[in-house]
Formats: structure tokens, sequence, C-alpha cells
């Protein structure tokens, strides 16, 4: 059984962070407080951490089964989740230092138009979660019905 609790605990938690950071981060000065790195990195966490939990329990779920619609849209989820990944890892390296822990802002613009930008890209992906594949893991897990013999 899929624990479709902690997924929407984490994309509330996901959408809670996302709309404070990008509140916050308007305001050049407050791109340099301990508040802005902390939600930032508290983000990036979360964000892996979800796409993780998403790609081997529910699309490697669906893969398995012998449902070829199933089976496709897991399969593009993933491909587009190493794209998301990828993305994702981009921005975080050329905005940050996590090794430090430190946001690198030298254009305030264009750091607000990234974040922006990534931001809404996995704001996309966990509505297209929500609505393409929790619904195919809980088809899945219904109870059939006896079969009549």
């Amino acid at each position: 059984m899929t624990d479709f609790t902690v997924c929407h605990e984490q994309n509330h938690k996901i959408t809670e962070l996302s709309n404070v950071f990008l509140y916050l981060i308007r305001e050049r000065s407050m791109c340099d407080t301990e508040c802005a790195r902390n939600l930032f990195f508290e983000y990036v966490s979360r964000v892996r951490e979800h796409m993780e939990k998403v790609d081997a329990q529910i699309c490697g779920h669906l893969i398995q089964t012998q449902d070829r619609d199933m089976t496709n849209t897991a399969n593009r989820f993933l491909a587009g989740s190493q794209e998301i990944k990828r993305i994702f890892a981009t921005y975080v390296r050329d905005w940050s230092d996590e090794r430090r822990r430190e946001l690198r802002i030298g254009d305030h613009d264009a750091f607000v138009r990234d974040t922006n930008q990534v931001f809404g890209l996995v704001m996309d992906r966990i509505q297209r979660e929500t609505e393409h594949l929790y619904p195919l893991v809980r088809k899945l897990e219904q109870p059939r019905p006896a079969s009549v013999a």
C-alpha cells in the first residue's frame, strides 16, 4: 500500500515553503537573511526527498504492473523527473553553495526570475502527480470484486 498521507504532507510543505520563499525574496535585503537561507535549503532538501520517494515508490509500483497505460505514465514521469532534477541541480548550483549553506546572489532580478521558473516547474510537477499518478495507484490498490463463477 502506498502512503498517500506522506506524499500529501510533503506536497503541502513544499508548497508552503515555496510560497513563503517567493514572497520573501522579492525584497533584495531579505535574500541575505538567515531565515531566507534556511527556507531555501529546507525547500531544496524536501523537493529532493519528495522526488525520490515518488520515483521509487509510486512510479516503481506502477512500472511493475501489467497495465500498459500505467507503465507508460510511470515511465513518462520518470523521464520528466530526470529533467526536473537536472534543472533543479543546475539552479541550486548557480545560486548557492550547499556545502557552506549560503546563497550567492549577484543579480537579484535574475535570481528572482530563475527561482520563479524553477519553483513553478516543481509546483507543476506536484500538481501532475496529484492529478495523474496518485489516482492510478489508488485504482491499482482498490480491492477487486470477486468474480462470479
